[in-house]
């Protein structure tokens, strides 16, 4: 049964957007969510929170006449109750059946998809180079992506095509033009907005690595080779070549003071090694992974700025509200950064969480191997938890 089958409630129940929920977690208010998808897809993402009591029952179990006991026992009656689908519908349903049974209940508007297009800035404080820095965080996902502005030019950092008209239109509103689009490698985890971005008038630039690995599009963009610049006002991004999560990884060093890692380093973890040449291939990448940290990333200053393009659950957001933290405090928390290389290579193999959902689509679908050309359809792919990055657990030691 479809959310256009569900028959209709009698009651109407009241809504809240994706953000006003955000903000409520975000404050440190006890909110609980009833999400009412199936098991499968609650265990591989679903909203999360130091405040947050999230429970689990498919909304199947509501649609008879008489609900069971067990399934309403499950529900607390003395709280707001949160309701939430994957797109709005059954939780709508839901929570009008639970309201006639006199609980407090509201639904998440368009559910899970709404949650997921939430996206939001943040500058980097700590950023002293020049011009201005902002990160762009994508809760639902963890994903990462950076904006650069100085004087009238600006430059995005693994941008999103999901939004690739936030970018534009934040950067009409700051009065700059948006003079690159860069990606620090293929992604698996989520669409590239750079060939979007190209279309609207922006360079788009890619590694030159990404070549190799079979991009279609290296005739409409520009290719990064290691010690490459590009100049945005008086700021100088430099791409350093750090491949290890997977061939053509590129880091950019932008202003002499944050190091946009894509997925190679992470505040919480390092990258994992296999979404490239699989299982067979992982051992190579990731000792090729460990000399581009010891030999290209760690050896610059203690003070630089690490940004990778992921988050996770483990992650803790600095003082400014970034996920960005000196290369000299990585060192000093993450026991893989200071291992030898076989200890190394043992530990970030031995415990690999699920690789992302349709990484198998997106690659090639980067590469321009695979034309997704229905916005709805590539959002879709990326829906869920990004899993660009080995254990964290295993790697600070914890």
């Amino acid at each position: 049964m479809s959310d256009m089958d569900l028959p209709t409630p009698d009651v109407s129940v009241d809504t809240i957007d994706p953000e006003t929920l955000k903000s409520r977690i975000d404050a440190g208010e006890d909110v609980t969510v009833l999400d009412v998808r199936a098991a499968n897809d609650y265990e591989e993402w679903h909203i999360e929170g130091e405040t947050v009591e999230s429970i689990n029952v498919p909304y199947f179990e509501f649609l008879e006449d008489e609900i069971a006991d067990d399934v309403l026992a499950e529900i607390p009656d003395d709280r707001e109750i949160v309701v939430l689908c994957a797109k709005g519908g059954s939780s709508e349903y839901v929570a009008a059946t639970l309201k006639e049974r006199g609980y407090d209940a509201v639904h998440l508007e368009d559910g899970m998809n709404g949650w997921a297009a939430i996206y939001e800035t943040v500058e980097v404080s700590r950023y002293d180079g020049p011009g201005t820095l902002v990160q762009y965080q994508r809760p639902s996902s963890g994903c990462l992506a950076y904006m650069v502005y100085d004087d009238d030019e600006a430059a995005v950092i693994d941008p999103l095509r999901a939004f690739t008209d936030r970018y534009l239109e934040d950067a009409d509103e700051l009065g700059v033009d948006l003079k690159y689009a860069i990606d620090t490698h293929m992604h698996a985890d989520h669409i590239s907005g750079v060939r979007a971005l190209v279309e609207e008038g922006v360079e788009g630039v890619i590694p030159q690595k990404s070549a190799d690995r079979g991009a279609t599009y290296t005739d409409i963009v520009t290719l990064a080779e290691d010690g490459d610049e590009f100049q945005v006002g008086d700021v100088t991004i430099e791409a350093l070549y750090t491949p290890g999560h997977t061939t053509d990884m590129t880091s950019y060093l932008i202003g002499d003071s944050l190091l946009a890692t894509g997925d190679g380093l992470f505040t919480e973890s390092v990258a994992r090694p296999d979404l490239e040449e699989g299982d067979d291939g992982a051992p190579d990448a990731a000792r090729m992974l460990y000399e581009s940290l010891q030999e290209r990333v760690l050896p610059l200053p203690d003070d630089t700025l690490i940004g990778g393009a992921h988050f996770s659950d483990a992650a803790e957001p600095a003082d400014d509200g970034t996920y960005t933290a000196p290369i000299g405090q990585l060192e000093d928390e993450m026991e893989a950064l200071t291992m030898d290389e076989e200890e190394f290579v043992e530990l970030i193999l031995s415990d690999m969480p699920p690789r992302p959902a349709n990484y198998e689509t997106i690659i090639p679908t980067n590469l321009g191997q695979n034309v997704v050309d229905d916005d709805e359809e590539a959002f879709a792919l990326e829906l869920g938890p990004n899993n660009c990055a080995a254990s964290q657990e295993a790697l600070t030691g914890d």
